[in-house]
């Protein structure tokens, strides 16, 4: 598969990870599509390469994408601090389970990531950020698999973390 697309939540609340994953080869759209998005930043969100340290990108290479518009200082904070840190932690974990080392320079990764403005907790934000990122890359490396078509032919009502209806088709 040359494209996986993956989608990972943890936690509850302001402190919550919210995770998207666009993971492919470097030599294709999602290559493409990296090095656009990191060439044209717009007002609030500037896509930015994911270190696991000063001078040491993840691999493969990450594009951190924030979701949310940077709000205030803590935000801003939280955002490039935690959050990138629980990110590159999960993409690292990950590549390590997954890829060789002559694997790892044909990939390249896009990561979506949701910040509340209204998060506080630098610890929960990073596990939560971490667990995120995994499991949505392990969710895209399964491919789709019809649950949410399962789930809507059933009549279950959609639902997340901000809308529960009760109401079924």
């Amino acid at each position: 598969m040359s494209i996986e697309i993956g989608e990972g939540f943890c936690g509850t609340g302001s402190d919550a990870a919210h995770i998207n994953t666009i993971l492919g080869f470097r030599e294709g759209p999602v290559g493409t599509a990296f090095s656009t998005a990191l060439a044209t930043p717009t007002a609030g969100h500037v896509p930015f390469l994911c270190v696991y340290q000063p001078g040491v990108p993840c691999e493969p290479p990450t594009l951190f994408v924030n979701k949310s518009a940077i709000a205030n200082p803590s935000h801003a904070r939280l955002t490039w601090g935690a959050a990138q840190a629980g990110v590159a932690e999960g993409v690292l974990s990950y590549a390590a389970t997954r890829f060789t080392p002559s694997d790892m320079g044909k990939w390249c990764l896009i990561v979506a990531v949701w910040v509340d403005p209204e998060a506080a907790d630098e610890q929960a934000v990073y596990l939560n950020n971490r667990v995120s990122t995994v499991t949505a890359l392990e969710r895209g490396q399964q491919g789709p698999d019809g649950d949410g078509i399962a789930r809507w032919r059933s009549g279950e009502p959609p639902a997340n973390p901000f809308f529960r209806s009760g109401v079924a088709r």
